[in-house]
Order: C-alpha cells, then structure tokens, then sequence
C-alpha cells in the first residue's frame, strides 16, 4: 500500500466520516465536496468540457480529451453517472477523473446533472438517467456503441437505468460501477462487518439516503434497489470495490444477480482501500491503477477499436 492511499484512508476517517457522522444539513456538505473536487482532484492534459442540455431541459457535461492514449471512434460514448449519495455531487465534482478516463479509453464521456435529493426525492433522478439514455439514442449513438457507469449512488443508478430499460429499450453494450450502491434496504451483511473497517462512510448513517432520497418510498422497490430486479439479458458489467467498505457486498450480490440471469461479470476486488478511491487519481497511484483497470475492461468492449492499457 502506497503512504498516499494510507494518507488517504486516514484523513477519509478523521475528516470525511467525522463529518458524515454529524450531518445535519446538506447543503453545506455539497458547498464543501465541489470545493474539494476542484482543489483537489487532478486532471490530464488537453481536457475538455461542454456544457449541453439533453431533452431540452436536462443539464449535462461532455467530457473528453484529446489526443488520447487509445483513440476510438465518435459514434461510441460512455454514459457516466456521478455519486454523491443521490443528494451531493455533480459532473463538476468527478469531471477530473473522467476526463482521464476519457483519455485512457479514447471515448468521450457524458455525464448528466440528474435532480438531487431532498428537493427531488425518488425517483426523479433515474427519470433523468432514462432520459439521458434516451436523448443519447435520439442523437445518433447506437445502444451497442454506449457503455454506462457510476460510482457509488451513480452505481446504483447505473443498475437502476439498466433494470428500467429492460426489455423496453435496446441494452447498452456493456456497464461498470465503482462500488454501487444497489439494495436501498441496507440488509447486506457487510454494514455490520465492515462498520469499524470502512474509512470513509459510517454505517450508522444509511438514515441520510432513506430520509432524503426514498422519503416515503419503499425500499423495496426495484427501481430503488436494483438488486431485487430479474434481469433478462444483461450486458458485460465490470464491478470494482474494496473488501473493507461497508458496501462490499452490494457488488458481490449484484454481480450475483447479473450471472444468474446469465450475464458476464468481471469482479475486481481490493484490500483495504476507502469507497470511491478511483477518484483519486493523479494523487494516490492505486487510483491510476484502478481506473486503468476499468478502461481495460471498457476498451475490450470495442474489439474492433481501442484495446490495450495505459
């Protein structure tokens, strides 16, 4: 383990799980997460970004750099849908580790500003998530030639989309998430286990996502929890987490899930790193290595086009 992700850990445990563990307000911890993404985080050379509307009223972020290390095709793109526990974060907050995602796998990358919690509880954020899927079709790109992911609430709504156009609308070619959140129940086994491990997210805390997000919604609901969905045909998923967090098990069971109903699932599995630590890239070298890990798996989707790693 690199000292800069045993930095990482540690400043996640004193600051960010601290901080979680009293919220009480939620409009300052937005405030203090776009400024910590933009101090913080780090991006590659020749980044560019475009804001656009999708559907005419739906906010959204183009991402792409140029030249990148694998250049591919512009009708393909990956649909990218940022965390933040479904009431924080924006495009703007992960738009520097994309912008290296796009330059790792040549494809440009949308990612849309869905409507947040408590203002917009569910499901008014995967409503956008469909209607970005749906603009992204209206606009030229074949359903073959998208990949969707997300990180953490992202994920969840990444498996969220993907269960609601199931069998509605033509399949993506392939999904990956960063440790997903898919079972707004909150039964896995892991938020017990992994209470005390976990460096940055308290356990004690899922009344945040329930109280603002779900409201009076059941948990139940597969649209909420995806995991509770039965898949027909799923696409190639690639799920990356770490042992430690309490959301481990989230990924084991939706990877689960996806394999019983016949799909491909490609697990990559870490010890002892904080949620999310992809996000890190340009300061913690495991971050490098973990986001190369997900181009991999994104570039050997097209294998006609971009393969190979950086």
């Amino acid at each position: 383990m690199s000292w800069q992700l045993t930095a990482a850990k540690l400043c996640g445990r004193l600051f960010v799980k601290t901080r979680l563990r009293h919220l009480k307000d939620i409009s300052p911890a937005r405030r203090e997460l776009e400024l910590v993404a933009d101090w913080m985080f780090h991006a590659p050379p020749f980044a560019w970004y475009r804001d656009a509307l999708l559907g005419n009223s739906l906010k959204a972020l183009w991402i792409e750099t140029r030249p990148a290390s694998h250049p591919a095709p512009n009708d393909r793109v990956i649909l990218y849908l940022h965390g933040g526990g479904f009431v924080a974060g924006s495009p703007q907050t992960h738009r520097k580790m994309l912008a290296r995602l796009s330059w790792l796998t040549g494809l440009r990358i949308c990612v849309p500003d869905y409507r947040k919690a408590p203002e917009h509880p569910f499901p008014a954020a995967l409503d956008d998530c469909v209607t970005t899927y749906e603009a992204l079709i209206a606009n030229g790109y074949a359903p073959r030639n998208i990949i969707i992911g997300g990180d953490s609430a992202g994920g969840g709504l990444t498996f969220s989309l993907l269960a609601q156009i199931d069998g509605r609308l033509p399949a993506p070619r392939a999904v990956f998430a960063f440790s997903p959140i898919v079972d707004l129940r909150f039964t896995s086994p892991s938020f017990e286990s992994n209470k005390t491990k976990d460096p940055l997210l308290p356990s004690e805390r899922r009344d945040l996502v329930v109280e603002n997000y779900l409201g009076e919604q059941p948990a139940d609901d597969e649209r909420a929890s995806p995991v509770l969905h039965d898949f027909k045909t799923p696409p190639p998923a690639f799920l990356q987490f770490s042992t430690t967090e309490i959301l481990r098990d989230e990924s084991l069971r939706m990877a689960q899930r996806l394999r019983d109903a016949g799909g491909q699932v490609e697990l990559d599995e870490w010890p002892d790193a904080p949620h999310v630590w992809v996000i890190l890239d340009g300061w913690v070298p495991e971050a490098r290595v973990a986001l190369q890990r997900a181009a991999s798996f994104i570039n050997r989707q097209f294998p006609d086009g971009t393969q190979g790693e950086s």
